[in-house]
């Protein structure tokens, strides 16, 4: 990802859910919050509900690729954490694809 830096501390991801927006969608919750640097940083998590860690895994790296298509029309300088929601089936790239462009929309970080 050119312009994206992982959220990797903990407490860099209780910051975000304490004071950030957020947007729930069927999937995911996406938490958007500003930061004080030129570029994005993007945390991903899923939990131990969601399923054994292949599933968690493949979930993780469909939205991290999702991400990665978009982050040219994404606006720079936001924390943004990513939670996987859980469902009974394994989502597929495109509906993935689809909720987090409405999810994108609905917090205003698409660049018009």
């Amino acid at each position: 990802m050119k312009h994206t830096v992982s959220l990797k501390k903990n407490y860099e991801f209780l910051k975000v859910y304490k004071k950030a927006k957020f947007f729930a969608g069927q999937l995911m919750v996406l938490y958007v919050i500003k930061n004080k640097y030129n570029y994005n940083r993007l945390g991903i998590t899923t939990s131990k509900k969601f399923g054994k860690s292949i599933k968690r895994n493949r979930v993780r790296r469909l939205i991290k690729e999702n991400y990665r298509k978009k982050e040219d029309i994404i606006k720079n300088g936001y924390d943004i954490v990513i939670v996987a929601r859980k469902t009974d089936a394994t989502p597929e790239f495109l509906e993935i694809k689809k909720e987090l462009t409405f999810l994108l929309k609905k917090l205003n970080m698409i660049i018009q």
